[in-house]
């Protein structure tokens, strides 16, 4: 009753390794949804920003954000913010704030006057480190 050494009998051994195919299989499955979906989550308004040859800014906090659509609504986030309101809900917002900076996104159909009062009602609210956010040039 001896185990032979793999001579001409059929003797079966036990595995002890897990078999990590299927592991694989599904985590590279998983890979690709994730890198498929990703860029779909991007949610926003679309503007389209003039091009510059400068580089970006790096920032330690979340930045605040105001966006100019071509029909000169201004947009913080998703919410429509009236041209009127705008100093009053500025101050409000950068009163607890510690980084007392705004990012200015406006699309390049929106003409220099109106980017230039709106400039000015945040210099207004008490904001005066004004970034204008615009895309690399290719």
């Amino acid at each position: 009753m001896g185990m032979s050494s793999g001579g001409g009998g059929k003797s079966r051994m036990v595995m002890g390794e897990i078999n990590v195919t299927p592991l694989v299989d599904v985590m590279l499955v998983l890979l690709i949804i994730f890198m498929v979906t990703t860029p779909m989550m991007q949610q926003g308004i679309d503007i389209e920003l003039p091009e510059t040859a400068s580089s970006g800014v790096p920032t330690a906090e979340e930045p605040f954000v105001l966006q100019i659509k071509k029909n000169k609504k201004l947009y913080v986030g998703d919410q429509v913010i009236a041209s009127a309101d705008l100093g009053k809900r500025l101050q409000a917002i950068f009163e607890k704030r510690t980084n007392k900076q705004i990012y200015l996104q406006a699309d390049k159909a929106v003409d220099y006057g109106f980017v230039a009062e709106t400039m000015a009602e945040i210099r207004a609210a008490g904001i005066y480190n004004i970034g204008l956010v615009t895309l690399p040039k290719p």
